[in-house]
């Protein structure tokens, strides 16, 4: 973990949709995953950072599916031009979207990634970033999953803090991934 954590130019907010944080189907940790990722984009906004929110178009009958209650987005999107919102039908949020070309414009090089599922989305998005050569800020406290349930006779639950540490993880050595949430610091990136 870094002392002083170098700036992000970038907020990722991944599926932090109505399904996965409100009602049954909420993951475990969904009130400190609102206010951790609040307080994120509290930040990001007042320094000028590019913010996204991916929105998943889950299938018919998910809790996703588009234009359904659980699709909607559970934090307010603020208008302006450093704001967005892009649509995706992949876990990865570079897959067949805009999102790359949109953090390309505006000249960023830094990004912090949130949202749910720690092991699906988040972390194929963070990987995709890696990829392309992104600097990847993972807030240990800013993305969550579901328990994972028993399979009787080949291994016990896992609780869903455990697997979103085990997510985390496996991208350590290319990411910042033990950054606490409240340690992230945005600039505004050079095209914006």
């Amino acid at each position: 973990m870094t002392e002083t954590p170098l700036p992000v130019q970038a907020l990722i907010v991944v599926d932090v949709q109505e399904a996965g944080v409100t009602g049954a189907r909420a993951v475990p940790a969904a009130g400190v995953l609102l206010d951790r990722t609040t307080g994120l984009l509290d930040r990001a906004r007042r320094a000028g950072a590019v913010v996204v929110h991916l929105q998943n178009d889950g299938d018919p009958g998910a809790g996703d599916e588009p234009h359904t209650p659980g699709w909607a987005l559970h934090l307010p999107v603020a208008a302006g031009p450093t704001e967005s919102v892009i649509r995706k039908t992949h876990d990865d949020g570079f897959a067949d979207t805009d999102l790359g070309a949109l953090l390309t414009e505006a000249g960023v090089e830094s990004l912090a990634v949130c949202g749910v599922m720690s092991e699906m989305c988040v972390q194929a998005t963070a990987r995709t970033a890696l990829r392309l050569g992104y600097r990847v800020v993972l807030p240990h406290d800013a993305h969550a999953t579901q328990d994972v349930p028993a399979a009787p006779g080949i291994a016990e639950a896992v609780p869903a803090a455990v697997v979103s540490r085990v997510a985390a993880w496996a991208i350590s050595a290319d990411a910042d991934v033990t950054t606490p949430a409240a340690d992230v610091r945005f600039e505004a990136p050079p095209g914006v």
